[in-house]
C-alpha cells in the first residue's frame, strides 16, 4: 500500500487497516483520524505516540488479538485470520522448535496468564523458541504494572513491524 492509497482510504476502511497492525480499536481509530499523513516515518510516530496514552484496558484489547506462542496454528489461522499471515511469520521459529521446548513455552504461558491475567507479549520476530521461554522465564518475576508495561512496549514493536509489512505489502 502507498501512503497515498492510506491516506485516500474512507475512515472505516483506514480503521480497519490499522487493526490489523494492533487490535485496540480506539487506537486504530485515532491514527486513521490523524490521516493525511506526509511521511510513512509520520505514520510510525504518530502510532507510537498515540499508543503511549492508551490505558490498560485498550492494551489488553489489543493482546486479544494475538495467538498464544506456542499455540496450534490451525486454531489460531481460524481466530486470527485478518492478522494469520503476519502471526505465522513473526512466529516461525517456534515452528522449529524441539518438542521439550515447545512443551515448556505452553506451559510458561499457562504460567504466565495466571499470574499476570493476559497471555505473554513479546516481539517474537527473530527470535527462537528457546530465546522466547528465556524471556518469559526472566518476566516471570515482574510486578504486575512493570510486566504490563514491557508488554505494552512489546505490542508497539510488533505494531511497528506490522505497519512496516503494510507499507512493503
Amino acid at each position: 500500500m502507498t501512503l497515498d492509497e492510506l491516506n485516500a482510504l474512507p475512515h472505516d476502511e483506514a480503521l480497519e487497516t490499522f487493526a490489523r497492525c494492533c487490535g485496540c480499536r480506539s487506537w486504530a481509530d485515532s491514527v486513521a483520524a490523524a490521516r493525511p499523513f506526509d511521511s510513512w516515518q509520520a505514520v510510525d510516530e504518530k502510532a507510537a505516540e498515540i499508543w503511549q496514552g492508551i490505558g490498560r484496558d485498550g492494551v489488553l484489547e489489543a493482546f486479544t488479538h494475538h495467538p498464544r506462542i506456542g499455540a496450534d496454528i490451525d486454531k489460531l489461522r481460524e481466530k486470527f485470520a485478518s492478522t494469520a499471515n503476519w502471526s505465522a511469520g513473526e512466529q516461525s521459529a517456534v515452528a522449529k522448535a524441539d518438542e521439550t521446548v515447545l512443551e515448556r513455552l505452553r506451559d510458561g504461558n499457562i504460567a504466565y496468564e495466571e499470574r499476570y491475567g493476559h497471555i505473554f507479549i513479546v516481539c517474537a520476530t527473530g527470535k527462537s523458541a528457546a530465546e522466547m521461554l528465556e524471556i518469559l522465564e526472566s518476566r516471570m518475576d515482574n510486578e504486575l504494572d512493570e510486566e504490563l508495561e514491557i508488554a505494552k512496549g512489546e505490542q508497539m514493536k510488533i505494531t511497528l513491524i506490522r505497519l512496516e509489512k503494510l507499507r512493503n505489502g
